[in-house]
């Protein structure tokens, strides 16, 4: 018997009103997250958790198409920065941030220059050149005092350099409100729906200060009593890239978009402890975060040990822009 194959075009499949959403994009920027699609959460089980009472939900953000949380804020910088034909989009960057804008300058056809610290890990690296950005890779602390040291000192002469002519452009995320409005309209909404309003604790690591200042404003006008809090490193010499420390910095060096009325603590976590509940999480829940995500989460589990309630932890990335780093701490364990 012969069978008739079952063809059909794309236009004649289901409609998006016709039942569930199709997942179909036209531009790779519209798969970047929004409360219409939202990056997943999951919560740990009772082996990650430190007490019964203490529930945590890491939001997974390396959902996102280019891997990170620093694709929300990508999207928002970039279509606020009008740029000529003729015009170079630069940016300092940890990894992250460069990785998602030049994703995204690719896909419109723009050119992009990067700099960043040569610290920042071999794989975000190695991404940044498969994407084809040029990259000024500058002798820089992972945690400079800004805003005129290392990658962000470079930029800032590019931009303000009479002899390019205003041939580069860049967004500043360190000091743009866009940055802070990207996770105001969209991770914090998604969060505050995910739990249903039943969050009580949320814990996001200090970086450009974009996150924990937009979600961070989100829930406490909804939640007042909330409690927000950040994450930096022990020490400005640390090995987790994209953390900064911002504890007893003259007020001349604080960043710009962080709102302080908004944070209720902060906790710092020395490299092992990052290290080491990034580790636990892989082996015990299946999650594979960045360092970053374990110390958010090693703060949250010291939080949880003396209180009930629902915490929620910022995971930025993955595991895998990170291999040769638990390598090395795996290693020397």
């Amino acid at each position: 018997m012969h069978i008739q194959p079952n063809i059909q075009t794309l236009d004649s499949l289901p409609r998006p009103e016709d039942g569930p959403k199709r997942r179909v994009y036209d531009n790779v920027a519209d798969m970047i997250a929004d409360p219409e699609n939202p990056t997943p959460m999951v919560r740990l089980s009772a082996r990650s958790r430190p007490t019964p009472g203490f529930d945590i939900f890491v939001k997974l953000e390396r959902s996102n198409p280019f891997g990170s949380i620093k694709d929300r804020t990508a999207l928002y910088l970039l279509r606020g920065t009008p740029l000529r034909d003729d015009q170079v989009l630069t940016e300092p960057t940890a990894g992250n941030t460069g990785i998602a804008l030049a994703a995204l300058a690719n896909a419109q056809g723009t050119s992009i220059e990067l700099a960043l610290p040569d610290g920042t890990p071999e794989e975000k690296k190695a991404l940044l050149r498969f994407l084809g950005a040029e990259l000024l890779e500058v002798e820089d602390e992972l945690c400079p005092l800004f805003p005129t040291e290392g990658a962000r000192g470079v930029v800032k002469s590019l931009v303000e350099s009479v002899a390019f002519n205003g041939r580069y452009v860049s967004p500043n995320q360190y000091e743009n409100e866009l940055n802070v409005e990207a996770h105001y309209r969209t991770t914090g909404p998604e969060i505050w729906n995910q739990t249903e309003g039943k969050i009580d604790y949320f814990f996001a690591a200090f970086g450009t200060c974009g996150t924990i200042t937009g979600v961070g404003k989100y829930l406490k006008e909804r939640k007042p009593d909330i409690k927000i809090i950040g994450i930096e490193p022990a020490s400005r010499q640390h090995k987790l890239s994209g953390i900064k420390k911002i504890s007893n910095l003259p007020p001349e060096h604080r960043p710009k978009i962080l709102d302080y009325s908004l944070i209720d603590d902060i906790i710092a976590v020395e490299d092992n402890q990052a290290f080491e509940a990034g580790v636990q999480l892989a082996r015990t829940e299946g999650l594979m975060v960045g360092p970053t995500t374990g110390a958010c989460l090693h703060a949250a589990k010291l939080v949880g040990a003396q209180t009930s309630g629902v915490a929620v932890v910022i995971s930025p990335d993955d595991a895998t822009k990170y291999v040769s780093a638990y390598a090395e701490y795996l290693a020397n364990r």
